[in-house]
């Protein structure tokens, strides 16, 4: 049995799941909305231990009061973002020991909003909506610069690292990351991959960071390629990666 599991919510969210391979605990990340993770615990007899948000945004933290006053579970979440539910607030660099679930570091992550962190657990990246599967977040309330110096962060941890983000971009991601290089294998391929989970109604992820390297122009902006679609896009030279990536931002936003 895996050790994690996406559930989906609303739209098209995930709220990830987390439980050590000999126990019954189980962490909840980013309850969009309660229902999904009680129906979960009760099918699996499960108990929550922990709930632990990546962002303020409403649809990642809407179950969270329900579920912790449910289960008296704590609630992990940015100290520099205001939450009601989180009751113990993080900063990045900490790192959090939940008894039978192992330890937790927390990532810096700003840019989607201005105190987004992610979750770094035994080889799972939970981080909501600053990386996705092909793609990353939009910028709401940090800048391009937060954001891709928040990416190279996320982009230096190993190559197996799963990717567990916050909702089911991935085609879309991908079919920008084809207009962006049209001749990366790599990208055609993960694409189709992609498009055949998506008709048997599987999720697209979590996903290898190598796989994020090699397709995802957001983390790719000092690739020859990638940078010279962002200079035609800009119509000028691009010096600074951190342009590539504010070019690829744009680009992105304005419909691909």
């Amino acid at each position: 049995m895996s050790p994690i599991e996406p559930l989906a919510a609303l739209a098209d969210n995930y709220i990830w799941l987390g439980r050590a391979d000999d126990g019954d605990r189980v962490f909840a990340v980013d309850p969009g909305e309660a229902e999904p993770v009680q129906a979960w615990l009760e099918a699996h007899q499960a108990r929550l231990a922990a709930i632990l948000l990546t962002h303020h945004h409403g649809d990642h933290t809407g179950g969270a009061a329900e579920l912790a006053r449910r289960h008296q579970a704590p609630v992990y979440g940015p100290a520099s973002e205001t939450i009601a539910a989180v009751d113990h607030p993080l900063h990045g660099g900490d790192t959090v020991d939940l008894a039978g679930l192992g330890e937790f570091q927390i990532l810096n992550c700003p840019g989607h909003t201005a105190g987004h962190v992610a979750y770094l657990w035994d080889g799972y990246l939970f981080c909501g909506d600053a990386l996705f599967a092909g793609g990353c977040g939009r910028l709401f309330e940090g800048t391009a610069a937060q954001m891709h110096t928040a990416l190279q962060r996320l982009a230096a941890l190993p190559g197996t690292t799963q990717i567990c983000c916050g909702h089911e971009y991935t085609l879309k991601n991908l079919e920008f990351a084809q207009r962006v290089e049209p001749d990366n294998q790599h990208t055609a391929e993960r694409l189709e991959h992609a498009r055949a989970a998506r008709r048997q109604g599987r999720a697209t992820v979590p996903a290898p960071l190598d796989e994020e390297l090699a397709t995802n122009p957001f983390l790719r902006v000092t690739v020859p390629s990638v940078r010279a679609a962002a200079e035609r896009r800009a119509g000028a030279e691009l010096d600074r990666p951190e342009d590539v990536f504010a070019t690829l931002r744009r680009w992105k936003d304005s419909g691909g």
